[in-house]
């Protein structure tokens, strides 16, 4: 043919030693692309190529140059496809699998490798070793500096095409290792195949045209360490083996086009620290089942459509997921990650996920997603001493071990451990839309004794106990969020007094956008479990949180945490008989929304789930469905948080100054002999004025005289006892007036019967 190149094999042999052969062989050869691929050189003083390629369990190999005969013109007349012409049979230099051709001229030819495999079938095949590195020298100083945000785009699997070959490209990091290879379906899981490039830093590389979409696969680690071997799953896999599988999967995540671009161009309001937040909590495989599957687990878009109106309905502005990376045990919901970039493939695709995410905000519910930077586990195919050596965790089990939970934790001052973790939160925000993260267990990375005994952790550099390297960590994450996506929520789940959690970094802070207030929730639940009787003498209790509430931008969280381990649901840590469990329980809920700070209640606490929470199963929905007069009160507890969302919705004073003290009054906080507490809540300018009071006691209080700094108008805005949530009724709704009677130092007040066990708010109507 007219445009075949003219490829002649020479009677020279390869010159190939026998060292290299044994080591690509076995598996040993830690840069595969020295001796496989082509190659040119000088032999006898004539220029040559060589091309070689090891393929176990090949029976005869030829190298078919490209421009040979097409496809049709060397079918023979039964369709089989048979070798070329012109083809170029290779020499076996090792029975294991190793060939090779020497041809004239100063380079080979491109070219395909022809192979008859030893059960007879015959493959075409591209040659990875034939591709140039793919890994730029710029990407590589950004992974050893620890500075490549777009780091989960370079490292991974990543189907493309070179040269015009589709294909994946695979790299890893592994500075320990003596060779990795890429395993999985696409060459039998056989760890000599596909040998990987090193580069610098550490860094292996790959492209392998073999390697389809959806194909399982894992990195075979040789360390140096001892002949160490290991499969070990892809750090930056986008998918994974639905458990209990473990391998990864090679997948795509362009092509999904979003619906949410009113959401995404209007953070600034659904995210502001000025605006309403409340946030529903939950887990997703154990929310609602689904009786069509056999296991009655939902999908990411069946739950999407199952989610979105009840929070609708219910009036949350956010949904925080208990933690959808990917985890191999469903008992740490979530908690010990092997696959950061991977949404679990429990509940679907990655494009299911960003389906649910996209779904929901088209429907005006913001997504966080709980985030585990502090620690992961040992699982074999996870981080966990990954090439053979500590290289996610800090090699000194007093540093790197967590005694509380079995996990490792995360080796802070490495720069590329730094930057794994950096790059996964902005991932998460750029790949699936979520609206930030809720950082998990930030104390026990702050500490380097976090529940360690004396003598079982290391003093810093200075001598104390504080984790240097976390501290930084957390505050260059949160200054890159902030700056790469500066409408987006960072928040600590941080339960001591470390100060400036939420102050910024340029100030000595943390950076965190809001906190926890791990406190508020410990006093509160306390004095709610007393016996109203022995309240009086726990007043500190309901009013020590006003102290520093201000302090921080605080969260308050009923969390999944306070409704396991034998803790007791919220409906069952109240004290007293049915009636006043649920009237207990309305009075906290309301108290907390009158109480400075976003709020966050679990799943199944918005209806007063009796039973604690439990990952395997689902939520008790039958409570509400029941007609007698006792199961109704799920019912009419569920009305009244629906209620109190909308009514925080449409008072300014219940959110606009949730973190400074201009929004703030007390009126009386000292009311122990009574358990009352009364304050006020402002709105910007004072534009709107709400006054909150508690009585938690069963008594009611007649004639009970708040004072006021504004004279006139007052309706009961919000009461927790009236008769559609199951309470007595005492208070009706209806307007107060104020009166020129001098009370709790203002120069007016107000009148009213303070309905038991129950919470007001009385919302400023105007003047009289």
């Amino acid at each position: 043919m007219a445009n075949q190149r003219v490829v002649r094999k020479t009677a020279l042999r390869d010159p190939l030693d026998r060292g290299a052969i044994e080591a690509i062989v076995t598996g040993r050869h830690g840069a595969p692309f020295d001796v496989l691929g082509p190659h040119a050189m000088s032999l006898e003083g004539r220029p040559v190529w060589i091309v070689r390629a090891f393929l176990p369990g090949a029976a005869a190999v030829w190298l078919e140059p490209h421009g040979a005969p097409s496809q049709e013109d060397a079918n023979d007349i039964t369709g089989a496809r048979r070798v070329s012409a012109d083809a170029l049979p290779m020499r076996s230099l090792h029975p294991a699998g190793l060939f090779s051709v020497v041809g004239m001229g100063e380079a080979a030819p491109a070219y395909t490798l022809r192979v008859r495999w030893e059960s007879g079938a015959e493959e075409a095949l591209t040659d990875p070793y034939a591709f140039a590195p793919l890994l730029s020298d710029y990407d590589l100083y950004l992974i050893g500096e620890g500075s490549h945000l777009n780091l989960y785009e370079r490292l991974g699997a990543h189907p493309c095409q070179v040269n015009g070959v589709s294909g994946v490209m695979f790299a890893v990091w592994a500075p320990n290792a003596r060779r990795v290879s890429v395993v999985g379906d696409f060459n039998l899981w056989n760890e000599l195949r596909h040998p990987m490039r090193m580069r610098s830093n550490g860094i292996w590389e790959l492209f392998l045209p073999e390697a389809p979409l959806g194909a399982l696969y894992k990195y075979a680690i040789l360390s140096w360490n001892g002949e160490f071997r290991t499969l070990k799953a892809d750090p930056f896999a986008f998918y994974a083996e639905l458990r209990p599988g473990t391998a990864s999967k090679v997948w795509d995540l362009s092509g999904y086009v979003w619906g949410d671009s009113d959401w995404m161009g209007d953070l600034a309001r659904g995210n502001g620290l000025d605006a309403p937040m409340m946030v529903y909590e939950m887990h997703l495989g154990s929310w609602r089942p689904d009786p069509g599957q056999d296991n009655w687990n939902v999908t990411y878009r069946e739950l999407a459509h199952q989610l979105a109106p009840y929070l609708v309905e219910m009036g949350y502005t956010h949904v925080e997921l208990l933690p959808v990376a990917e985890h191999p045990y469903d008992g740490s919901w979530g908690y010990q990650v092997t696959g950061y970039y991977a949404p679990t493939s429990r509940y679907g695709s990655p494009q299911d996920f960003m389906y649910f995410v996209d779904y929901l905000h088209q429907h005006g519910i913001g997504v966080i997603v709980d985030w585990v930077p502090a620690h992961f586990p040992k699982d074999e195919h996870g981080l966990a001493f990954f090439d053979g050596s500590h290289l996610y965790e800090h090699e000194d089990p007093r540093q790197g071990e967590h005694p509380d939970w079995g996990t490792l934790v995360f080796n802070f001052g490495r720069n590329e451990v730094r930057n794994f973790l950096i790059a996964n939160a902005l991932f998460w925000m750029e790949k699936y839309h979520v609206d930030g993260l809720r950082v998990d267990a930030v104390a026990s990375m702050l500490y380097l004794d976090y529940s360690r005994e004396a003598g079982a952790w290391i003093p810093n550099q200075y001598g104390g106990r504080e984790n240097l390297a976390a501290i930084e960590f957390l505050k260059r994450c949160n200054a890159t969020v902030a700056e790469q996506f500066p409408h987006h929520l960072m928040i600590a789940e941080e339960s001591t007094a470390w100060p400036g959690v939420t102050h910024a970094t340029q100030e000595g802070g943390l950076g965190f956008s809001l906190k926890w207030n791990m406190g508020w929730m410990h006093d509160i639940l306390q004095y709610f479990h007393r016996d109203p009787i022995h309240r009086k003498y726990h007043q500190s209790e309901l009013t020590f949180s006003f102290v520093y509430a201000f302090s921080e931008r605080f969260m308050l969280p009923f969390s999944h945490d306070e409704v396991v381990h034998i803790k007791g649901s919220m409906l069952n840590k109240m004290p007293g008989d049915h009636w006043q469990k649920f009237a207990n329980l309305r009075a906290l809920y309301t108290f907390m929304y009158g109480h400075p700070g976003k709020k966050l209640l679990f799943m199944g606490s918005e209806f007063g789930q009796w039973a604690e929470w439990n990952y395997a199963g689902f939520l008790d929905w039958g409570l509400l469905d029941a007609q007698n007069v006792e199961v109704s009160r799920h019912r009419q507890l569920r009305e009244l948080v629906r209620d109190l969302n909308s009514a925080l919705k449409a008072s300014p004073a219940l959110y606009e100054r949730d973190f400074i003290p201009e929004g703030f009054e007390w009126i009386d906080g000292s009311d122990a002999a009574q358990s009352v507490v009364a304050f006020a809540r402002w709105g910007d300018e004072g534009r709107d004025m709400v006054v909150v009071v508690g009585n938690f006691t069963p008594v009611p209080r007649e004639g009970y005289r708040i004072g006021t700094s504004r004279a006139g108008r007052y309706r009961v805005w919000f009461n927790s006892d009236e008769e559609r949530y199951g309470g007595s009724g005492i208070l009706p709704s209806g307007d107060l007036w104020t009166d020129p009677i001098a009370a709790h130092g203002k120069a007016q007040s107000l009148t009213l019967t303070l309905p038991p066990l129950a919470t007001v708010f009385l919302r400023f109507q105007g003047e009289a």
